[in-house]
């Protein structure tokens, strides 16, 4: 393993309409600034059947990511999640607009599908792993189960990230 090479991949299920994900933001945000380069966090889409803009949503953010800004519109989109439930794609354009990025090119990702495939991919394999809701984390073969509390999930990836790091070391 080369020292580019991050020492724990962390993969994160998010439905973008979840407000249980918004909070987990924080979180996310705190373990990238203690681990910088050495934990990689994936973030991967589960939009769940009662969420009706989630699907919309996972779209949009796969059509950021293809134009650079895929962070960024990640987060600005779960800030909002009770405006994405109101107003749906409506909101996920205007949040497009606001972070830079092609509005007119997210709606047509959104009408031809073309990231469909990449979502559905992220679902299934959530599936497969056992994911039934969000968030959900897969870190080091164990899956964390964040959609009823978040409380001591930072702490509990925070220690197998460190167990990970002194296997390396």
């Amino acid at each position: 393993m080369n020292e580019t090479t991050p020492a724990a991949v962390l993969d994160v299920w998010c439905d973008l309409q979840c407000p249980d994900c918004h909070r987990a933001e924080d979180d996310l945000r705190a373990l990238a600034e203690r681990f910088g380069p050495a934990l990689e966090i994936r973030r991967r889409h589960f939009p769940l059947p009662g969420h009706q803009h989630a699907l919309a949503a996972a779209q949009a953010a796969e059509e950021a990511y293809a134009q650079g800004r895929g962070d960024a519109y990640w987060t600005a989109v779960l800030a909002r999640t009770g405006a994405v439930t109101r107003r749906g794609e409506a909101e996920l354009l205007a949040v497009a607009r606001e972070t830079g990025l092609d509005a007119d090119e997210v709606e047509t990702a959104l009408i031809d599908g073309r990231h469909l495939l990449a979502v559905d991919a992220d679902h299934a394999e959530g599936k497969a792993l056992g994911v039934t809701g969000t968030p959900t984390y897969l870190i080091d073969g164990e899956r964390l189960d964040g959609g009823r509390s978040q409380a001591g999930l930072r702490e509990r990836i925070a220690e197998i990230v460190e167990r990970l790091l002194a296997r390396r070391a």
